[in-house]
């Protein structure tokens, strides 16, 4: 119960800086894949530094998770196609939509219902890549 806590206040704060720092905007989206304003690049890179600053610190400690194991890393797989594939569709979806998945539950959370159909259909994008994983080229 103690480690569901540990999660749920984790995920209150992520939803608080999110909705904070603007970066659930959908305005903020729009003005970024327009090239209009510096705002979620710098809020994008800021997020990139502190993850690659993190996982090099889990990997050289061996951090425990909240439950005690050790936090193991797999290496990447190789190739550029793949993370061209999926982060054309990623982009898409992020354009379309105005939220990646970080900010759907920041969105429903502050109030703005109708963004239940992106996180449906973010749902069911998921179940359809489960039912296509094995006949996909990976």
């Amino acid at each position: 119960m103690i480690n569901t806590i540990k999660y749920l206040l984790t995920g209150i704060a992520f939803g608080i800086i999110m909705f904070k720092s603007e970066a659930a905007s959908w305005f903020r989206i729009v003005e970024m894949f327009q090239f209009d304003s510096f705002h979620m690049y710098g809020i994008i890179g800021s997020a990139l530094a502190v993850g690659v600053i993190g996982i090099q610190l889990i990997k050289r400690n061996k951090v425990k998770s909240f439950s005690g194991e050790e936090i193991i890393i797999p290496p990447k797989a190789k190739g550029w196609k793949n993370y061209l594939f999926g982060g054309t569709i990623f982009g898409l979806g992020w354009g379309l939509a105005g939220a990646c998945p970080g900010p759907i539950f920041t969105l429903i959370g502050a109030g703005f219902l109708p963004v239940i159909v992106v996180l449906a259909s973010a749902i069911a994008g998921t179940f359809v890549y489960g039912m296509l994983r094995p006949k996909l080229p990976h």
